[in-house]
């Protein structure tokens, strides 16, 4: 019982870092779509470095038997993701039946966008979930080292998540609460490790992983890296360059502590 517990607190504090959104609250609606465009450069590096330095070596590393395998998963990722843009933006999809263009307050700018970045990321709080409840399975100090490094993973994801969200047309609050939910995610994936035990967790984050390594690449590749080429300016080369650098710089830095 003193296991589930800390599990569960471990995985709910975490959880709570999705509303760093919050600290844009005081400022108007123009000002935080302005701090969002910056910080879709920072997404772009952040999820980038997420699937080129965290999961797809890790994924490699849980199937260093099978390379062929693990890559014809992240492909899969991939054209999965690509499959579902293409459902939610075709026109009889969901997007396109709530889209009303004669009235904009009720659309958003990019729903696609907010959609597919919504999938990913509860995919991966989902599996950072299991990770937590595995981690406390085999001791508490191993749970308690995961949690923390979880923990300092997702402050730079939640900020770039929310930046996207806000970007794609949501206000604040909306963003805000729909990234709680996303995270909120996790809960569910310790709860699920620690009912089925560390071996239905192995076998789970091995297909799941790749999955969303190859959505992260997707959302980076074909939705935000086109966002940015719209300012075509050398001032904005730099920022935009130096903020993707940021975030790939920061996801390095952290598997000095994983």
């Amino acid at each position: 019982m003193g296991t589930t517990l800390l599990a569960l607190g471990s995985v709910i504090a975490v959880s709570f870092v999705s509303v760093l959104g919050l600290l844009t609250i005081s400022l108007d609606e123009a000002r935080v779509r302005s701090v969002a465009t910056i910080l879709i450069s920072f997404a772009v590096g952040a999820l980038l470095g997420d699937a080129f330095i965290h999961l797809i070596p890790e994924i490699f590393e849980r199937r260093s038997e099978d390379a062929l395998g693990a890559s014809l998963l992240v492909l899969a990722g991939i054209l999965m993701f690509f499959a579902v843009e293409k459902l939610l933006r075709h026109h009889h999809g969901v997007i396109h039946e709530h889209h009303h263009p004669q009235q904009p307050h009720l659309a958003l700018r990019r729903p696609e966008l907010a959609a597919i970045n919504i999938l990913g990321d509860a995919i991966h709080n989902f599996i950072d979930g299991a990770l937590i409840g595995a981690s406390y399975l085999a001791s508490p100090e191993l749970g308690l080292s995961t949690t923390f490094a979880v923990f300092l993973h997702e402050i730079p994801q939640e900020f770039g998540d929310f930046g996207i969200l806000v970007h794609s047309g949501m206000s604040v609050r909306q963003a805000v609460g729909i990234n709680l939910a996303s995270a909120s995610v996790a809960i569910l994936g310790t709860i699920l490790a620690l009912v089925a035990g560390a071996v239905a967790q192995e076998a789970m984050t091995g297909f799941l992983l790749p999955i969303t390594a190859g959505g992260f690449v997707y959302l980076a590749a074909a939705n935000l890296i086109p966002e940015l080429q719209h300012d075509r300016s050398l001032s904005a080369l730099t920022v935009q360059t130096s903020l993707m650098s940021a975030g790939i710089g920061l996801m390095g830095l952290l598997t000095l502590i994983e």
